[in-house]
């Protein structure tokens, strides 16, 4: 059994014996394993088998697809001593949210580079949806703008951090966009050794996921590879575009020694990318939170705006416009969390909420 927030010694599935660099441990931070039950949105056709993998319910305040890869980094920060945790991302990040609340449990600070709109990064933050969370753990808030973030880049923003905290005597441990690097992969190559423990043998034949910084798609795909599972992986990018993809998570493949010249195979050949990201990284646009409000009406799962809520749009659109493609099909779609997120979309969400009409004054005798 799991002992939250206790460190247990790593050992990785059989079929992940031969990479680099496989962790030595991890922090138990999540509430694993995460469950699987049948999923019956409106408007699925009856014969499409869809199945819901709910690692949005991972934890409460430290939820979502994060916490996989978080048990492994912040193992590996407590390890080598340091004090101070610095990770980066957008005004509403998941990650960031997740990331103080990890640290906070294992007395760790946090410090968060977030990216705002030029005017709202003047100002406080505010304590809308995650910056709630982040501030009342006691995670310092460092902001920049949209711009700034693009002409710098994140990598040389964390460092600037890091350099800062060094000369005050901190010793910060650095965590990249999302936790997406080789080590934080390891979250979603052991979530596929989860998953087999489920459903292995129930007759999958796809998994549908949100791609936003790589490691989730990554993880899952080289899992299902390395495994043997006769699944094909549609990953649903959020940002950027599918080569972007591909050349990322080959990146993360190299640093555990899984290049094409030993695994036999790259990216592009081992899960498909799509386009999803729309009007643009975390903006809604009116269709995508239709088709969260329909879910949420018809199944009672929230999706989050920004991943998985674009990723079941793109999905179900293709769907219905290409039913052959899926007709026949098991499908597991894996919902990575970020419900906190939908409290930045009210005033989108208000309109759509108040055109049920179920909000009604009742008339109590006097």
């Amino acid at each position: 059994m799991r002992r939250l927030l206790k460190a247990e010694p790593y050992l990785a599935p059989p079929w992940a014996q031969k990479l680099k660099a496989i962790p030595r441990e991890r922090y138990c931070l999540g509430l694993l394993p995460t469950p699987v039950h049948k999923w019956k949105p409106k408007g699925v056709p009856g014969d499409l088998d869809l199945w819901i993998k709910r690692d949005d319910l991972s934890g409460v305040s430290l939820s979502g697809n994060k916490v996989r890869k978080l048990e492994f980094l912040l193992a590996d920060a407590k390890a080598k001593g340091h004090d101070c945790v610095i990770t980066i991302g957008g005004i509403q990040s998941n990650h960031c949210r997740a990331t103080a609340v990890a640290a906070r449990y294992l007395d760790l600070d946090s410090h968060l580079i977030l990216r705002n709109n030029e005017r709202a990064a003047q100002n406080d933050p505010g304590l809308v949806g995650n910056l709630l969370v982040e501030r009342m753990v006691g995670a310092t808030i460092h902001q920049v703008t949209k711009a700034e973030y693009q002409r710098v880049g994140s990598e040389a923003l964390v460092e600037q951090l890091a350099q800062q905290l060094k000369a005050d005597g901190r010793n910060p441990y650095v965590i990249p966009v999302g936790g997406s690097n080789s080590l934080g992969t390891w979250g979603y190559l052991e979530c596929v050794n989860e998953l087999q423990a489920q459903v292995g043998g129930e007759g999958f034949t796809d998994i549908v996921v949100a791609c936003g910084s790589g490691a989730t798609t990554g993880g899952t795909a080289l899992g299902v590879l390395l495994s043997g599972w006769q699944v094909e992986v549609h990953s649903y990018g959020v940002c950027d575009d599918e080569d972007y993809f591909y050349d990322f998570i080959d990146g993360l493949y190299a640093g555990l020694g899984a290049t094409k010249d030993v695994i036999g195979k790259d990216s592009r050949s081992m899960f498909q990318a799509i386009q999803a990201k729309g009007a643009g990284y975390a903006l809604s646009r009116e269709e995508e939170l239709h088709t969260v409000q329909e879910i949420a009406l018809s199944t009672g799962v929230v999706l989050d705006p920004v991943y998985s809520g674009k990723a079941a749009h793109c999905f179900f659109e293709d769907v219905r416009t290409s039913p052959a493609k899926w007709s026949g099909k098991k499908v597991l779609f894996i919902h990575t969390g970020g419900l906190l997120g939908m409290y930045d979309k009210t005033d989108q969400l208000q309109p759509m909420v108040e055109a049920l009409d179920r909000h009604h004054r009742l008339q109590v005798p006097s």
